[in-house]
């Protein structure tokens, strides 16, 4: 299938972009942060080859032996991974997730049905035939991947009643789609949440290693749900530092905001804006974090490996750093292949989820007559 869908990426390359094209030119909204996610372009479409090459590179994760254990009267009990079934996946602006959720569905073994934003409507309905086609040519039903090409009423009619068994909903977007997922849902609710992303500079750091990972953070794709939103200084750093990070940010068109409310506290920006603000400790940086973030990831700059460890142990996020950028919370920088979400919920999986992750798990049991 996947040989298959990579040529079909190559061969209609400038239908994808042709369909790419209008649906950006289309867009009518003020958020720079959706527009970004939307646009694809040549190198894009090598981006999603490169994945699906990496997927396809993997191992099955179906039928992995978890456990196994053999009863005192013969029996040979085994807990294996299995398909979950058919899983949903909602989500906005960016097309590349219909090349990158179908992959890992497909390679765990599940079904699939996307309900695309209708901002990308056209390049996604050219990206869904390019799998069909995949599909038939490998000798699969096509009714393994199924695009909800619907309005958001005619949507929520098939969210509360709906025809096909969902196992798995995925909703890739704001607080008010997920709550209203999970109000209506009859299956599982795996939550990709919001990022605000927290990085605290110790006492201890390297200032020019932590300068270089702050602006990597922060400027290497302002849209990334992986994007840092907050800089927690320590009050022992000196204050030179803070200075030139603000200047520096600021030369880069980046808004300091320096007297952040609760509300700012807690907004996952999307934006070219950051919070720059003082910590009397560790603890008080962890307890910030801990409050306000979104549960995605937080980095810790210093050059102790102790500081490091207590921030990483009680730091409450999906992926915790040491010295590193939070741009590499990512399914194939994490060696994942793919991913088709980055879950901020703990069960039944938490960060980059990716085709390993795509499976739950069933009990195989061989006996020979056993009674109890």
């Amino acid at each position: 299938i996947f040989e298959h869908m990579i040529r079909q990426l190559e061969q209609r390359q400038e239908e994808i972009l042709e369909a790419n094209l209008r649906d950006v030119d289309a867009f009518v909204h003020d958020d720079e942060a959706l527009k970004d996610r939307l646009y694809i372009n040549a190198s894009k479409i090598d981006e999603m080859i490169r994945s699906l090459q990496q997927v396809n590179a993997c191992p099955t994760p179906v039928g992995r032996v978890l456990y196994s254990h053999v009863h005192e009267n013969g029996l040979r009990i085994e807990n294996r991974t299995a398909p979950f079934g058919t899983i949903l996946i909602i989500y906005e602006s960016r097309p590349d997730v219909t090349v990158e959720a179908v992959s890992t569905a497909l390679k765990s073994g599940n079904r699939i049905m996307l309900k695309g934003g209708k901002e990308a409507r056209l390049t996604n309905l050219v990206l869904v035939s390019c799998w069909h086609k995949a599909l038939e040519a490998s000798g699969y039903q096509t009714d393994m991947i199924e695009f909800l090409d619907m309005s958001r009423s005619d949507f929520q009619e098939v969210l509360n009643t709906p025809e096909t068994d969902i196992d798995l909903i995925i909703p890739r977007g704001g607080e008010r789609l997920i709550a209203y997922v999970k109000s209506v849902a009859r299956c599982p609710v795996l939550v990709s949440g919001r990022g605000n992303n927290f990085l605290y500079v110790a006492a201890s750091a390297d200032l020019k290693k932590a300068k270089e990972v702050i602006l990597n953070a922060k400027l290497a794709k302002i849209s990334a749900c992986n994007a840092l939103d907050k800089v927690l200084i320590d009050k022992d750093v000196p204050p030179h530092f803070k200075e030139e990070l603000t200047h520096m940010l600021e030369s880069k068109d980046i808004a300091v905001l320096k007297e952040p409310t609760a509300a700012i506290w807690k907004a996952e920006f999307l934006a070219r804006k950051i919070v720059i603000d003082d910590m009397d400790d560790i603890d008080t940086a962890i307890k910030c974090i801990n409050r306000y973030s979104g549960g995605h990831s937080a980095t810790i700059m210093t050059e102790d490996p102790n500081e490091a460890s207590y921030f990483m142990t009680y730091v409450d996020a999906a992926a915790v750093y040491h010295n590193a950028s939070t741009r590499f919370t990512d399914g194939g920088q994490f060696g994942l292949g793919a991913e088709i979400a980055i879950s901020t919920d703990k069960l039944h999986h938490r960060g980059p989820l990716g085709l390993q992750h795509l499976v739950t798990n069933k009990w195989y049991i061989y006996g020979d007559g056993q009674t109890r």
